[in-house]
């Protein structure tokens, strides 16, 4: 199996090019991997023949393949993506508009068992490179022919903790943000933790970084450890100061994303208590309505409680309703399970 150039930074590259080359030659590789989106290593035509071939003959460009893609009635499209070792991962874009998001994974599977949570059901079977990272935004905007500017928005909600990934999640971060790689701007790629203490801190000290998103998902510590097992070694309070502490940019907010249950944690003293815990904090908070899934024991609420939730929060914090995408091919936030249970539902599916 040769070893893939996705991944592999500038200094990287100019190792993988060799002594005997000029420095320019890896800068040409990186821009036309990264910000050109080359498909294959002997299409860089920037590059001498020869070195072209020798590359081709070492390395591997790395990009995922398609194992199936699911269009939703709205637009949303779900990637099944296969790894080189044999295992898939799915991202998931969504069109809305004048913009467009990717949803991105950051592991196979997930090792934090939300219990509101499909992917939580799968386990986890390994982290991603960072090139397997890039990988995924790389292959979408190529298949949609995407624009890589001011409407592009990433975000790590997908499969995975990812800073339990942080490693390549950061070594991806400063590929997709370098202006001469992918040049995405830092305002536009989030990352989303269950609220991982030790890692939060250690994300703040890195110089180039995505913005964070925090899954809140209750107002109690008692709630919070039922629903969020992880959280039993990272309490609440304990959350609340990292989060005090998180050096934010000039430009920023901190995000908390909160999950709304039927009769579990969607009452108006449960939004009154949210309001208690980030009113000090720089800060918004995302409201989802459970994206309903098999094997999941809880229901979503009624349109008028999630807004009585809001009109709660939003008197001190701003507070949004996500709006769902893709729940009829099982790509909503929370839902991403592996394309074997695509026959749970009728979905349009495209095998390439």
């Amino acid at each position: 199996m040769s070893k893939p150039i996705l991944g592999m930074d500038l200094a990287d590259l100019g190792e993988a090019i060799g002594a005997g080359q000029p420095a320019y030659r890896a800068r040409q590789l990186y821009q036309a991997v990264y910000r050109e989106g080359a498909s294959d290593l002997q299409q860089i035509t920037t590059l001498p023949a020869a070195v072209r071939n020798d590359l081709a003959g070492r390395f591997a460009l790395g990009l995922p393949t398609i194992s199936h893609l699911y269009e939703s009635i709205d637009g949303t499209r779900r990637y099944l993506l296969g790894l080189e070792d044999g295992r898939t991962v799915e991202t998931v874009l969504m069109p809305e508009g004048d913009r467009d998001t990717i949803c991105i994974s950051s592991q196979v599977g997930c090792p934090v068992d939300c219990k509101f949570c499909m992917t939580a059901l799968l386990g986890l079977e390994r982290s991603l490179t960072a090139g397997e990272i890039v990988g995924q935004v790389l292959l979408v905007v190529r298949e949609n022919q995407l624009p890589q500017g001011s409407r592009l928005n990433i975000v790590m909600r997908g499969q995975g903790e990812p800073l339990l990934n942080l490693p390549n999640v950061v070594k991806a971060t400063r590929i997709l943000l370098d202006p001469n790689g992918f040049g995405l701007s830092p305002r536009r790629i989030t990352v989303s933790t269950a609220g991982i203490i030790p890692k939060i801190e250690e994300l703040g000290r890195e110089p180039i970084r995505p913005k964070l998103a925090i899954s809140l998902n209750a107002s109690t510590e008692e709630s919070r450890q039922e629903l969020m097992p992880i959280t039993r070694k990272y309490h609440l309070n304990d959350l609340m100061e990292v989060c005090r502490a998180y050096p934010l940019r000039p430009w920023e907010k901190l995000t908390f994303e909160y999950v709304l249950l039927r009769g579990v944690n969607d009452s108006d003293a449960d939004a009154r208590r949210v309001v208690r815990l980030l009113a000090h904090l720089n800060c918004k908070v995302n409201l989802i309505a459970l994206n309903p899934g098999p094997d999941i024991p809880y229901r979503t609420p009624e349109p008028e409680r999630v807004l009585s939730f809001q009109e709660i929060v939003r008197r001190a914090v701003p507070c949004f309703v996500r709006k769902p995408r893709g729940l009829d091919i099982y790509a909503a936030c929370g839902q991403l399970k592996r394309a074997a249970d695509a026959d749970l539902v009728a979905i349009s599916m495209a095998p390439l």
